[in-house]
């Protein structure tokens, strides 16, 4: 099953595995170091991170080892990016309003 890089993100356990990997490959024993939750439920977090195309493993020997593959979280900056670019109008509107109002609520001295 293909998973959505939106699913991957959700969760803070994986978000960190992506920050832990974006520097460096680690194998699967080196990323599971790093966290106090059982192994098996880093190898479902690495599946999920895997199955978006987040990170990929590479079998060096007898170790697996990971790596961080950001170009899918492009996807994501460019959602983000359209409501960025929203929400800055919508604010640079509500500034200019209150900066009107603000002038015109101020007493005029003669």
């Amino acid at each position: 099953m293909r998973r959505d890089v939106f699913q991957a993100i959700a969760d803070p356990t994986r978000r960190q595995i992506i920050n832990l990997l974006a520097g460096q490959q680690l194998n699967l024993n080196a990323v599971a170091d790093n966290f106090d939750i059982s192994r098996p439920a880093i190898s479902k977090h690495i599946k999920i991170l895997t199955e978006c195309g987040l990170i990929t493993i590479k079998q060096q020997g007898r170790e697996r080892y990971c790596r961080a593959d950001l170009k899918k979280l492009e996807q994501v900056a460019k959602w983000t990016d359209q409501y960025r670019a929203l929400w800055t109008s919508k604010l640079d509107a509500l500034e200019d309003f209150l900066t009107k109002e603000e002038t015109e609520q101020k007493p005029k001295h003669t």
